[in-house]
């Protein structure tokens, strides 16, 4: 689907030369983002697709962009954009289509994640356009290749050895189970336990892939608390001030066993990688609960859209589409994503937090570890 444009293979070329050629052997942290909605930062845009985030009032706190749009699904800053900046990231990881990337995506990174994809293949089919993580991953080998032919194997190495990758998927595979059965699709949901092992089977085929690549510090966030995103609340006719037990459910079981999946890929591959288990289900879950401490006042609601269908939030002159006033007071930003206040918050305690937060350690230790 996509290709290494020409001012990307050259001016990646330029930089390349010089990182090899300076005397000093420190080479960036670059980082690799996975995923779907949450951590996309526009890489939908470049595809035919129901999922954008390309209008108004999308972005319309993210300073960097003067308020515009980036195909960002929030407000702001995603929870990836937050830990890159506070881990010293000088520019975001720029989306894999976008066509004016740069020499500068050596020092950031690149970011492969795409709204509505999920772990299966077919996940999101709904929307037409998506790159599921499988794909994301194949597009990951060819920017691998690229940097291995002009940088020489030690050196890409190195680099990819420094490196922070971070995985955030599954949502949308377990929000298309939760959906009403839809017999066109072709699709029959099989009992719940079933579901939750193979998501977790094909995520692990998924992880030593990328191992495989040469990541060797990987962040693996679990799957939030869907039952209180006002989507599944309207899907279930949940009340006001509830979520749907249902969906929790459903939700940290699947979060039990990929947290046992991830505790043993850390005995199997060694001391020379390192995954991490990012606890974002309990995270969430305890804003929404102590939202007020927490300096929201509305823990459940949309701050842009309504909260039944069709979740209309973009083009706010539209008579469909609201915005909150106060986007820091809200917990979500629209029928699915959470404000960038709320992923300020995510990402301090998966940065610093103590094991409850993530485990074995934190994103920042992963970060300086060797």
């Amino acid at each position: 689907m996509a290709v290494l444009h020409a001012p990307f293979c050259s001016s990646l070329f330029v930089v390349l030369t010089l990182l090899v050629s300076r005397s000093s052997p420190a080479l960036p942290h670059a980082f690799f983002i996975f995923g779907d909605s949450l951590v996309d930062v526009g890489n939908n845009d470049y595809l035919v697709t129901l999922s954008k985030a390309n209008a108004p009032p999308y972005g319309v706190d993210f300073t960097f962009s003067g308020g515009k749009p980036t195909g960002r699904f929030t407000n702001g800053r995603n929870i990836a954009d937050v830990i890159g900046e506070a881990l010293g990231q000088k520019s975001f990881a720029p989306p894999y289509f976008s066509p004016n990337s740069s020499a500068e995506i050596l020092n950031s990174g690149v970011n492969f994640a795409s709204g509505s994809s999920g772990i299966f293949d077919d996940t999101g089919s709904f929307y037409i356009g998506r790159v599921p993580l499988g794909q994301q991953i194949s597009y990951f080998e060819k920017t691998r290749a690229q940097i291995l032919e002009i940088m020489g194997e030690k050196a890409a190495t190195e680099f990819l050895n420094k490196a922070l990758f971070t995985i955030a998927s599954g949502s949308n595979d377990i929000l298309e189970y939760l959906s009403p059965s839809m017999p066109f699709f072709g699709r029959e949901k099989y009992d719940p336990s079933v579901f939750q092992d193979s998501l977790v089977s094909n995520l692990t085929f998924h992880l030593k892939r990328l191992n495989q690549l040469g990541a060797r510090k990987i962040v693996v966030a679990d799957v939030g608390p869907l039952g209180c995103i006002p989507y599944a609340r309207a899907l279930e006719f949940i009340p006001a001030g509830e979520c749907s037990a249902a969906a929790n459910q459903l939700t940290e079981g699947y979060n039990k066993k990929l947290k046992r999946m991830i505790y043993r890929l850390n005995q199997e591959m060694g001391p020379e990688s390192k995954f991490v288990y990012a606890n974002t289900y309990e995270i969430v879950m305890e804003i929404i609960q102590q939202y007020s401490q927490y300096g929201f006042e509305n823990a459940l609601d949309p701050c842009c859209g309504g909260s039944f269908p069709p979740f209309l939030c973009i083009g706010i002159a539209n008579s469909t589409s609201t915005l909150c006033k106060d986007r820091s007071k809200y917990v979500f930003w629209d029928a699915f994503h959470p404000t960038e206040a709320v992923n300020v918050i995510v990402a301090g305690k998966l940065l610093d937090g103590n094991s409850a937060a993530a485990s074995p350690i934190n994103i920042r230790e992963l970060f300086q570890y060797q």
